[in-house]
């Protein structure tokens, strides 16, 4: 994975965060709930406007290497 792409970056995990729970670095809002919102038919947009803590650049990129990950 090139340097710049490192997930950790856009998420974290820390057990006195909702018991260690993936969440958007710097939030509560669990990376979950953005695939659940997706895999339900719901637009990225329709995520953001309900979490606007969340940047859409760093939603997409999340997005984005979740997929490299999986797909490598």
């Amino acid at each position: 994975m090139e340097k710049g792409n490192d997930i950790s970056k856009f998420i974290s995990s820390d057990p006195g965060i909702l018991g260690g729970t993936p969440v958007f670095l710097g939030t509560r809002v669990p990376v979950s709930i953005l695939f659940d919102y997706l895999k339900g038919g719901d637009t990225l947009q329709d995520f953001l406007d309900n979490y606007p803590t969340i940047k859409k650049s760093v939603a997409k990129k999340v997005i984005e290497l979740s997929a490299e990950t999986l797909l490598n």
